[in-house]
């Protein structure tokens, strides 16, 4: 008899061949993920390179804020910008301290980070559990096919290597199909990790870079400000509406 791998599918037990489903429809999940995280992952480093490229062309940070202000798909270091940005500017607008808006400034970009950080990552939760829980869920599946198969030598007048080798061969494709679904996405889970963990490192690095710029523009005595705080000066650039501006004495 000729035991192909179709016919041994077919002639499991009902229990054998659900679990079978679930480990393919398993290993389609885990497929879909890696595309998605290995596009996503793609693009948000290319959208982050070419937004420090515009960081670092020199251009004055109001107007760098406006044009991102007017782009509602941001994400990434645009969007962490964009959040540390707008609180430095409404932090400078109640006239306080330059520590004091270092402060709550750091903590708006690790917030905007965080979140940035979450939306980069989903889906790798999803791979840590099928390269956790496949492998049993196969293993599942193995041990009863093969009890199956050896209850169904009770039957049998001769108990042969013939009589239960179908039996046993259908209950092991349970286990290899579990590895097929566990082994790529370990291996996806462990790479796309690495990954995300060089992206948030530059962009932490890159928010350490912009506390340090905007830690400048605050202080009074720096030659990018001409009072304590320039901040109502930027949001009068980007209103377009005329701002008077008091300095704001003692700060």
């Amino acid at each position: 008899m000729t035991m192909d791998i179709v016919g041994l599918v077919t002639h499991a037990s009902i229990f054998v061949q659900i679990i079978m489903a679930l480990l393919l429809l398993a290993s389609l999940l885990c497929w879909v993920t890696i595309f998605r995280l290995s596009s996503r992952l793609a693009g948000a480093r290319d959208a982050d390179e070419q937004f420090e490229q515009s960081f670092w062309s020199g251009i004055e940070l109001p107007t760098l804020y406006k044009g991102v202000q007017g782009n509602p798909e941001r994400s990434g270091l645009e969007q962490v910008f964009f959040v540390g940005y707008s609180e430095f500017l409404r932090l400078a607008r109640k006239a306080l301290s330059a520590a004091d808006i270092t402060a709550g400034v750091e903590r708006k970009l690790r917030v905007g980070l965080g979140r940035q950080q979450l939306e980069l990552e989903q889906g790798l939760p999803l791979l840590a559990s099928i390269a956790s829980v496949s492998p049993y869920i196969g293993l599942l599946g193995t041990v009863w096919g093969i009890m199956t198969a050896f209850m169904g030598l009770s039957t049998e007048q001769q108990s042969t290597l013939s009589a239960v080798a179908p039996g046993i061969a259908e209950a092991l494709i349970a286990t290899a199909l579990g590895l097929f679904a566990a082994i790529p996405a370990a291996l996806a889970f462990n790479h796309f990790t690495a990954k995300a963990e060089q992206i948030y490192q530059s962009r932490a690095l890159f928010c350490d870079e912009i506390t340090g710029m905007l830690l400048r523009e605050s202080r009074p005595d720096s030659p990018a400000s001409a009072t304590p705080i320039d901040a109502p000066v930027a949001m009068s650039m980007l209103d377009k509406q005329p701002t008077v501006v008091v300095p704001n004495e003692g700060v």
